[in-house]
């Protein structure tokens, strides 16, 4: 791989006429902009990614994110209904020194890191200049003035001997900086084409492609979840904000009390009876807590701990398993290192927003309400159909 230095670019602009906010919208569970870039985020390749909007909501959206992307404060003029993806290149050019812009489009959420991998692996591979991404198909084509375009329909070609054509579905570019500065043009000079999986043949620019892509990703998500679960022999619990609401309670001789949910043990009962162990992690060292441990039947309880992630990584080192079989629920920063690391990640739905763009799967219920019994819930899902 070329040592060049290689940048991403995300055009975000503010204004959508057919989809109100389109970029920051969610879809599946997160907002359109998060799919792309935490793709390509992934992406090892790849030394800097950026954002170009000049929305602040959008820049807000995408610091919420905790991604680290990079923004670059798009000029007024260039955020028009008429300004060209172009313009935005040339306008990050002058911002930013690279040797290879990949720029990706927000509107194909479906683009995958392994895609843009590919794609800077077949660009590399001949020196091209530029490279663009499309899907195959093998349709006949005809003018509206009914002229076939590709094909003599006195030979019908039979689809199974047809190559078939390719679709630029704009998932993404590649652009040398000396292209892009000496032709304007994000494609030109030696141009190659990375063929990409069918469903990727939508771009979302009107509601009906919005609810056909959000479908897809539903069911892509539903299967990932399923793969990350199978595999899980552990449940690694925060307290305050996860296993509680978070309330601070008090009697009337000013002891703390704490607020747990039945539901929520019942749920790591049926976990045990499938032979998956609770562990309980928590930065408080709280009697309460050890003595709801206690209560759970729990071999595992431990308090007082501000830095979660060694904790569990030697009780795995102790059990015999690895970090791909634990799931974690938390709901806090001090969460994020064991979110990141384990095999499967959860948070309640009122967990702050760094750790909802990070986790697996958003609970519905909040904190001390539910979250947990979901979890294990959706676990016991995989592990024995019907246990619940």
């Amino acid at each position: 791989m070329s040592k060049r230095k290689i940048v991403a670019l995300i055009p975000l602009r503010g204004g959508s006429k057919s989809i109100h906010k389109k970029n920051i919208k969610k879809i599946a569970g997160k907002p359109l902009c998060a799919w792309i870039l935490e793709a390509v985020h992934t992406v090892s390749e790849i030394d800097d990614v950026y954002v170009s909007t000049e929305d602040e909501e959008i820049m807000q959206e995408v610091k919420s994110l905790g991604l680290g992307t990079k923004i670059i404060k798009r000029p007024p003029e260039f955020a028009t209904d008429e300004a060209s993806t172009e313009s935005v290149m040339m306008h990050f050019s002058q911002e930013v020194d690279f040797d290879i812009l990949v720029t990706l489009q927000a509107t194909s959420p479906l683009t995958t890191s392994e895609d843009i991998s590919r794609g800077l692996d077949l660009f590399f591979s001949k020196n091209f200049d530029s490279l663009l991404t499309g899907v195959r198909v093998k349709s006949l084509f005809w003018t509206i003035e009914a002229k076939p375009v590709n094909y003599d329909f006195k030979k019908r070609p039979r689809r199974q001997e047809m190559k078939g054509w390719f679709k630029e579905n704009g998932a993404f570019y590649i652009t040398t900086r000396k292209l892009l500065i000496s032709t304007g043009f994000r494609l030109g000079g030696n141009i190659c084409i990375l063929e990409m999986a069918p469903e990727t043949i939508t771009d979302i620019d009107e509601p009906e492609d919005w609810q056909l892509v959000e479908r897809i990703l539903i069911h892509k998500k539903i299967g990932k979840l399923k793969n990350l679960l199978n595999n899980i022999r552990l449940l690694a619990i925060d307290v305050d904000g996860t296993l509680t609401d978070a309330g601070m309670y008090y009697s009337n001789q000013g002891e703390l009390l704490k607020k747990f949910n039945t539901r929520d043990a019942k749920g790591i009962e049926l976990l045990r009876r499938q032979g998956i162990e609770t562990v309980i992690i928590t930065s408080e060292d709280s009697e309460i807590v050890k003595a709801r441990g206690k209560k759970l039947q729990l071999k595992h309880v431990f308090c007082g701990i501000q830095d979660k992630q060694p904790v569990l990584k030697n009780l795995c080192s102790e059990l015999g398993i690895s970090f791909m079989n634990v799931a974690f629920i938390g709901d806090d920063l001090n969460d994020l290192s064991c979110i990141t690391d384990v095999g499967f990640s959860a948070c309640p739905v009122d967990a702050i927003a760094v750790i909802k763009n990070q986790v697996d799967y958003i609970c519905k219920e909040k904190g001390g309400r539910g979250a947990v019994r979901e979890l294990c819930d959706l676990i016991l899902a995989q592990i024995s159909p019907g246990v619940q």
